[in-house]
């Protein structure tokens, strides 16, 4: 994995536990915000499962 895709998925992943975590903060908005948490954490992780693709180990 090159670095700069690392780090958008690694800046995505913080910002979405980050996104969590002012859920309960935020009155009346609480499960958009918590499902937004979700949608992050999850683009963060198919970053480098599916856009990023698998390389052969030769195994």
């Amino acid at each position: 994995m090159s670095m700069f895709p690392f780090l958008i998925a690694m800046a995505l992943f913080v910002f979405g536990m980050w996104v969590f975590s002012i859920a309960d903060v935020v009155v009346g908005f609480e499960a958009p915000v918590f499902f937004g948490g979700i949608v992050l954490v999850s683009l963060s992780l198919a970053i480098p499962f599916n856009v990023l693709g698998r390389r052969e180990s030769g195994v």
